[in-house]
């Protein structure tokens, strides 16, 4: 999971090639960038560069705005919302996992205890 998370944040796209798969201009990546919207790497030389995870979140941009006719700045709260969600909703399975561990836990306890011939 580790390894196909840093993949999802690696920056490998130029800034043309990243306008092209979400289907915008170059200039509007850069008008979303100005407007603190999107936060692509840099080289060196200061070239743009896009992750799989910035090309989804323009994605979610793009859908918002045109799609659904929301402005920029509440498409930025809507962002900042989704985010929250995505959190939570790991926090949960996380934390639903921890209960059926436990769950089964104290199941294997109370049956260990439940056999004949052992004192409960």
């Amino acid at each position: 999971m580790v390894v196909e998370s840093t993949l999802h944040d690696e920056p490998r796209f130029v800034i043309s090639v990243a306008a092209r798969m979400v289907g915008v201009h170059a200039q509007t990546l850069r008008y979303y960038e100005k407007a603190g919207l999107i936060w692509p790497s840099r080289t060196m030389g200061r070239q743009r560069l896009y992750s799989i995870a910035d090309i989804e979140r323009i994605r979610r941009l793009r859908t918002l705005t045109e799609d659904m006719g929301v402005n920029l700045a509440g498409a930025e709260v809507a962002l900042k919302l989704m985010a929250r969600i995505e959190e939570l909703e790991a926090d949960v399975a996380e934390l639903t996992d921890t209960v059926n561990a436990l769950r089964r836990q104290k199941n294997r306890q109370n049956q260990g205890r439940n056999r004949p011939g052992r004192p409960g």
